[in-house]
């Protein structure tokens, strides 16, 4: 039996590509439900917390689910859809998340300790990370 060859930078670069894009579409859609939907009321009492901290409404919460939503939707769109347009509706939604995480890291550094900014960090690497791939 003959092992194909790893050609080890585009291959390595795709599935770090795709490691880091499932891991951002999974975080995002789940934390946007949350906000849209108000399922699961722990998260979701919390988060409003941090809005209402923050000058923000119940409004805000739900037009930055949306976006998180519509972002993480675009980014795997390259996985769903073979079209040319579709990298470049990853890369729109990819920057929108980076916008969006900077947007909460700005947030909890101002107004909380850096620790609850934590996740808004990773998410904003691994956005921009996706952008400098050029998804």
């Amino acid at each position: 039996m003959i092992v194909p060859s790893l050609h080890f930078e585009a291959d390595t670069m795709t599935i770090t590509q795709i490691i880091i894009t499932s891991l951002l579409a999974a975080f995002f859609l789940f934390a946007s439900s949350i906000k849209i939907l108000g399922w699961q009321k722990m998260i979701f009492t919390t988060q409003l917390a941090f809005f209402v901290k923050y000058g923000l409404n119940r409004h805000w919460m739900f037009a930055v689910g949306v976006l998180e939503f519509v972002s993480a939707v675009m980014i795997i769109t390259p996985m769903l859809v073979g079209a040319s347009i579709a990298t470049t509706i990853a890369l729109m939604g990819s920057t929108l998340l980076a916008a969006v995480s900077m947007g909460a890291m700005v947030c909890h550094l101002w107004f909380d300790t850096w620790r609850d900014g934590v996740p808004a960090m990773v998410t904003f690497a691994l956005s921009v990370a996706l952008v400098l791939y050029g998804v």
